[in-house]
């Protein structure tokens, strides 16, 4: 049966494939090519019959429709079920007293990197200043406040529900301090005076992450208090024209739920069918997506006038959950191989219809930036393929003039299996560039050290602590040069000592 489910995905992807638009081609304006033309306009114009909701759907079909739906819907699924989570909040503040959240419309910012035991976003980084906040811009447009950031690298990073990243601001977009207003699909409102610029997102659903980048050093956890405080967004009715200030250290820590242990389930496949149909109706078709909609909505009706079915394709998804999705988790499963045993992303935060690498990030890493502001290396395993283990100690040795080549940061982020922060008596998560105490080696190379042991008091500043069990390093390039957009810069090899 496995292999009548795989027959069904693979034509699946061949109907969406088909239904792509052809690269543009140069037409020769010859009476042949003319008449061909018109053929094929004839052609496209033919009324296809679609998937009908009225069969007696085979329960193996149903399965595989399943499984491509819920691979598909995966990201979409997750955004609606984290706005629905952390807009819980009277106001903006920090959920569960770790992570930048607000009521919708408005965003949440941190004063200092994220909090170590949060578990709410998989592979957060501590080389930033976090805010976030859920947007409904149909209901409600909202203004996106930019303060004068000078010599930091920044970014606000605005994600449909697709989870595409929208618009371009950010410090290697040179964008302007001042009031940008981002809006839905529907909006068709005037702008108001004093708006620097309007961006509109495909879906009602959005998200807005700044982030700002922070030294490891009190001086400039002081510094970067009165910019962080200018960073806002608030509802488009609320604009004054006038620069808004907030105080993020005195925001509300917002305590509800349970919020502790174990890593947030954002996609239960008991509920999914059902936010599937909610997905379908809010997030438009790609070109080329239209048979999908078609056979999902077709096996959302069967399965509503079926519940035996339903039960069993319930059954299928939970397994695909527990097995392929969870798979995810293993770096080999993200983006391509990149040499020395590392995977590096592909086409982060501009999926288009690269469906695999757009759910692989949500179930393992969500929010990426996209590939020109950072590019992301990561492993499970050491450069001889043995996977990473905390009882053995690694060298993670960068050769001299081969660090990673960037005109923003770069850093390197120890995670457990799970990919959350590994807590440690150093309270040390992540090792570069925001690190003034690194030792380099007298030839100008960089080592790098992993494992539960110290490699000894001369070298611990290099050291990153690792679990006793399985883990995973991850290394961020922002605002990479060309050796790091381009490809031609391999990341360290990780060897045993």
């Amino acid at each position: 049966m496995k292999t009548i489910k795989h027959f069904f995905i693979a034509m699946l992807a061949l109907v969406v494939i088909a239904c792509q638009d052809s690269p543009s081609k140069q037409v020769e304006n010859t009476p042949a090519a003319v008449e061909q033309t018109k053929q094929q306009s004839h052609t496209n114009e033919v009324q296809l019959a679609q998937a009908s909701n009225t069969m007696n759907m085979q329960p193996e079909f149903a399965k595989s429709i399943a499984r491509s739906a819920y691979i598909w819907g995966y990201p979409m699924v997750n955004m609606m079920n984290r706005r629905t989570k952390l807009s819980a909040m009277p106001e903006p503040g920090r959920f569960q007293g770790v992570v930048p959240a607000a009521p919708t419309g408005y965003i949440g910012v941190l004063y200092d990197y994220i909090d170590p035991g949060q578990n709410f976003i998989a592979c957060p980084n501590q080389d930033v200043v976090y805010g976030l906040g859920f947007q409904s811009l149909n209901e409600k447009p909202v203004v996106m406040q930019i303060p004068e950031i000078k010599d930091r690298f920044w970014v606000y990073a605005v994600y449909d529900q697709r989870t595409d990243q929208i618009g371009q601001l950010g410090s290697q977009y040179n964008t302007k301090p001042g009031m940008y207003l981002l809006v839905g699909p529907e909006w068709n409102g005037e702008t108001p005076e004093g708006i620097t610029d309007v961006i509109q997102s495909s879906t009602d659903l959005a998200i807005v992450i700044p982030r700002l980048f922070l030294d490891d050093t009190p001086e400039d956890k002081e510094a970067i208090q009165p910019i962080i405080n200018q960073v806002m967004v608030y509802p488009l009715s609320e604009y004054t024209g006038e620069m808004k200030t907030k105080n993020w250290k005195e925001a509300p820590a917002v305590k509800s739920g349970d919020g502790s242990g174990g890593e947030t389930k954002w996609v239960v496949p008991e509920t999914f069918l059902d936010q599937l149909a909610v997905v379908l109706k809010n997030v438009p078709a790609l070109p080329g997506e239209e048979s999908m909609y078609g056979q999902f909505n077709a096996l959302l009706d069967v399965l509503n006038n079926n519940p035996e079915l339903k039960t069993e394709v319930i059954a299928e998804l939970v397994e695909l959950d527990n097995t392929m999705i969870k798979d995810f988790l293993n770096w080999k499963y993200n983006g391509k191989p990149a040499g020395n045993g590392w995977n590096r992303s592909v086409n982060n935060a501009a999926w288009g219809l690269d469906y695999f690498n757009r759910t692989g990030t949500s179930r393992s890493n969500m929010f990426d930036n996209r590939p020109t502001e950072t590019q992301y290396f990561y492993t499970d395993g050491a450069s001889n393929s043995e996977k990473l283990v905390g009882t053995n100690n690694y060298k993670i040795t960068f050769e001299a003039n081969q660090l990673p080549p960037v005109h923003g940061f770069w850093s390197l982020t120890m995670y457990n299996e799970h990919h959350f922060f590994y807590p440690n008596d150093l309270k040390r998560y992540s090792l570069g560039t925001k690190n003034t105490t690194l030792k380099f080696e007298d030839d100008g190379s960089l080592i790098l050290y992993a494992g539960t042991t110290s490699p000894g008091t001369d070298k611990e500043s290099n050291w990153l602590p690792a679990p006793e069990g399985d883990f995973s390093v991850y290394l961020r390039a922002y605002q990479g040069k060309e050796g790091i957009t381009g490809g031609s810069w391999t990341p360290p090899v990780i060897e045993k000592y």
